[in-house]
């Protein structure tokens, strides 16, 4: 496009727009949601469960056992994790010899690969959740790199019960985000990994987990 062709294009927008008369109407407010811990719960659980994520709500004193016990009714090969973080300490700790054998993400991508895209399960801390819209909050570290979440077929997500928000705005400022840094890869997730075709067909676990289990600590 030559410059007298732009400068007419432009000339003629801006004598368009001149000539106009715009009303800007003022922003909708925003409803926010105001429950209660027990009504959190239940909401996240409610909305989980519709994207068809299984989830467990347990106590402080019971969730490893918990867990144990609904990985010792499946037959998976290993459950990624990682080493240097408090969930870690807490699974090398307290796990059996009748469980799938820990697999701990300690390499560079590169020289694990193989293992990495071929055990059945992995595990992750999260960063909280939101209520409103049934999603959780991870942010991937290099303790918990995001691959952690995304190539087992199974991720297993250990979610305090008290970092459930009624929604993100409420997220962001009560946890400090924008003074804190946030992760340049922070994540939302509300489902196992999901697509829809053309025809709007949705399809579960095509690029990514299959199964997505929650793990509610209340």
């Amino acid at each position: 496009m030559t410059a007298n062709a732009r400068a007419n294009i432009l000339s003629r927008l801006r004598a368009t727009t001149a000539q106009g008369s715009f009303a800007v109407p003022d922003a909708p407010a925003i409803a926010g949601l105001a429950l209660n811990l027990e009504e959190r719960i239940d909401r996240l659980r409610r909305m989980l469960e519709t994207m068809h994520a299984e989830v467990w709500v347990v106590s402080s004193v019971a969730w490893l056992d918990e867990l144990k016990a609904r990985l010792r009714v499946r037959t998976l090969n290993g459950l990624l994790y990682g080493p240097g973080t408090p969930l870690g300490a807490a699974l090398e700790a307290a796990w059996e010899e009748n469980l799938p054998p820990l697999v701990p993400y300690v390499e560079p991508v590169e020289q694990c690969r193989e293992r990495l895209f071929n055990v059945d399960a992995g595990i992750t801390s999260t960063q909280g959740a939101i209520a409103e819209n049934g999603a959780l909050i991870l942010w991937p570290s290099a303790a918990e790199p995001r691959l952690m979440s995304l190539t087992p077929g199974l991720h297993i997500a250990v979610l305090e019960a008290g970092t459930i928000f009624n929604t993100f705005a409420e997220a962001i400022d009560q946890q400090g985000w924008l003074e804190q840094g946030m992760p340049t890869n922070a994540l939302l997730v509300s489902g196992p990994s999901k697509t829809a075709d053309i025809e709007l067909t949705l399809t579960f676990g095509v690029h990514g987990p299959k199964e997505l289990a929650v793990l509610i600590v209340a």
